[in-house]
């Protein structure tokens, strides 16, 4: 790291520290300070760490993962509005979640609670893997970039209308389907947190074990291929890590947009900075935004909760906008 980006990487580390402490002073019932709590008070220690602490820490290892899948996605394609959805991750999710859901209808109330439980999560990190594997069968391997996007493409809008056609078939899975297609950390529990923290720990090590090839892949291709790069092999394992990434984020949290492409951008607009930096300076901004969506979602209607999908949406768009104003070249479009 070079200039102010060690700066930027204390305060991003701080802010998600003040985040978490945040989180677990707002639940359910609004401002519930923590830090005043009494040991001996079961009840509230149960809230804060077996409900609001697996909960924040999750929102910000999500965030992490979706922001860490967005800058492999936009390195890799070398196009700024790449996203960890590019390649049909969300629909293939969606489409794992909807198979599960119109299998269970019709089951004891208890039988369809343990089935949801434990399947929905393996459901929509199945359909999403397998999205990506359905993508690269299309695209014939990940030598060509433009036939990886429009497999990636077709694959989103096939398995978009298979998951609508299983809604529609069957109405009462649209509720469920609801909140796993607008998102919601309400349910991220310790055992989530492990998953989502080890997938973080992988990614990570994968992507900056790339990050010079990610360098010389923004030159072009040939030059890339001049300077010896397996563009083949590397292309295999940033897919790979894009898809772990991505695939548990979405299995424990549902859909949440905007996370992945706003992270890198925001990173981006404080300087310029290789990949190395990059790919540890976005994860770090993914979990402060996604977790501070979080926050914002829990405390601004309470008791009741906005899902946390509307909120990324809502802000992200809004920053997209300003950026694309102020900065027409920061998103690649020229006047």
């Amino acid at each position: 790291m070079s200039g102010r980006q060690p700066l930027w990487l204390l305060m991003l580390l701080l802010a998600s520290a003040a985040l978490l402490g945040l989180g677990l002073a707002i639940g359910s019932t609004g401002w519930s300070p923590w830090l005043g709590a009494s040991a001996g008070d079961a009840a509230m220690q149960l809230i804060l760490w077996d409900i609001r602490a697996p909960r924040s820490l999750g929102a910000w290892l999500a965030g992490a993962l979706l922001a860490l899948a967005g800058a492999i996605a936009q390195g890799l394609f070398r196009n700024p509005l790449a996203d960890p959805y590019l390649l049909g991750c969300s629909a293939g999710a969606s489409l794992g979640v909807a198979l599960l859901l119109f299998c269970v209808v019709g089951l004891s109330p208890a039988a369809t609670a343990l089935a949801l439980r434990l399947g929905m999560t393996g459901a929509a990190f199945a359909g999403a893997v397998g999205a990506v594997l359905l993508t690269l069968l299309l695209a014939r391997g990940v030598e060509q970039t433009l036939r990886l996007l429009l497999a990636g493409v077709i694959v989103g809008v096939v398995l978009g209308s298979g998951s609508a056609l299983l809604t529609l078939m069957n109405p009462d899975i649209l509720r469920a389907m609801q909140a796993f297609m607008l998102g919601s950390t309400g349910y991220v529990g310790w055992s989530a947190v492990q998953i989502m923290a080890a997938t973080l720990l992988l990614c990570l090590l994968l992507a900056q074990g790339c990050a010079r090839t990610l360098d010389a892949l923004s030159l072009g291709e040939a030059t890339a291929r001049s300077l010896g790069v397996r563009l083949a092999a590397v292309r295999l394992l940033l897919i790979g890590a894009l898809a772990l990434a991505t695939g548990a984020a979405v299995a424990q949290c549902g859909l949440i947009a905007f996370v992945g492409l706003v992270a890198p951008h925001l990173v981006r607009s404080w300087g310029p900075c290789t990949h190395r930096a990059l790919l540890l300076l976005a994860p770090l901004a993914g979990g402060v935004l996604l977790l501070a969506a979080d926050v914002l979602a829990r405390w601004v209607i309470a008791p009741q909760e906005l899902p946390v999908g509307v909120v990324t949406a809502l802000l992200g768009g809004s920053y997209l906008l300003w950026l694309m104003h102020r900065r027409p070249r920061g998103l690649g479009v020229a006047r």
